[in-house]
């Protein structure tokens, strides 16, 4: 069974890896994820120029009855430095995606003229839509200072990149994020990042269950896969054939990856559910993945993907 995808001339030989933000923070946990049997690549955190330790604890929870999580973890990572040591130094057979989450777009940018500069040779991740850093709001939800940092951008950037959306909620603003996207030859569009400003209580308190920010944080989980695909097919439908999309969201079964796929991913990302069952999550997933795509008698992904049907 052929579960393999192709971006911007990488080869993955297995369609699932981390979502930045789970398993990736320390040179360990991006070791682990390299080291499963049934992962294609890895993606580092997403990296600030400097190190943060990010929002006051609690900041993470796992809602009940598994419908997913609620963070406001406020890009914890190790500082660009870092990742990047890592990333030149690692010698790994599967690809390595270097996630960027700079503060102000002079930050996104210096940092990827670094890597620009850098004996890095996989792909950039410039991830837009972090939703849990106090008083920064998501870059992405601005449409003209999304075209402007990009069109900086590949004015000199001319390795792999991609960026992480967050989940948009309207169709004509599908439509307009794709019309900037068009404009540039990204090599991926890695949607959706957690639906942000969600808002839980706790049944026996009366509190929220997270600190920072009053209680609000990004949902993920079970609760985020109907937005996560609507948002997958709706730039498959709208995107130039050659910006592969990296379908985030909901992922907790075997089915959900093959909806991904379904409805256009090229490869899918595992976040909350990582989070909750570790690195064999993957070999789980992959095995019902595999069952599925038996029985329907494909033998690989490309048979069914973006092939998703609609009622005439």
């Amino acid at each position: 069974m052929n579960l393999t995808a192709t971006i911007a001339g990488f080869n993955f030989e297995h369609v699932m890896l981390n979502a930045a933000g789970v398993m990736c923070q320390t040179a360990e946990e991006l070791d682990s994820v390299l080291a499963s049997a049934h992962t294609g690549a890895v993606v580092t955190k997403s990296a600030t120029t400097n190190l943060r330790p990010g929002n006051p604890a609690p900041r993470y929870y796992e809602l009940p009855n598994t419908l997913g999580t609620i963070n406001s973890m406020g890009l914890p990572n190790e500082g660009f430095d870092y990742y990047m040591d890592y990333v030149t130094k690692k010698q790994s057979q599967k690809p390595i995606f270097f996630s960027i989450a700079g503060l102000s777009k002079q930050e996104n940018l210096d940092m990827l003229h670094q890597l620009q500069d850098s004996e890095f040779s996989g792909l950039v991740e410039l991830n837009l839509s972090c939703p849990n850093v106090p008083g920064k709001p998501q870059t992405a939800y601005d449409f003209e200072a999304t075209q402007a940092i990009l069109t900086e951008a590949f004015a000199f950037f001319k390795k792999p990149l991609g960026v992480k959306l967050p989940p948009y909620f309207d169709i004509v603003h599908f439509d307009d994020i794709a019309n900037i996207l068009n404009q540039f030859p990204l090599a991926f569009v890695n949607t959706i990042n957690s639906i942000g400003n969600g808002l839980v209580i706790d049944d026996d308190t009366d509190t929220v269950v997270i600190k920072p920010k009053g209680g609000f944080g990004g949902i993920g989980g079970t609760l985020v896969k109907a937005t996560a695909l609507a948002n997958v097919r709706a730039l498959r439908l709208r995107l130039n054939p050659e910006i592969k999309i990296i379908g985030t969201g909901g992922v907790t079964s075997g089915r959900d990856v093959y909806d991904h796929i379904l409805c256009g991913a090229d490869l899918v990302e595992v976040g909350s559910q990582l989070a909750i069952e570790g690195v064999a999550v993957f070999e789980r997933l992959e095995r019902e993945l595999a069952d599925i795509i038996t029985k329907k008698g494909y033998s690989s992904l490309a048979e069914f993907r973006g092939q998703l049907k609609v009622i005439a």
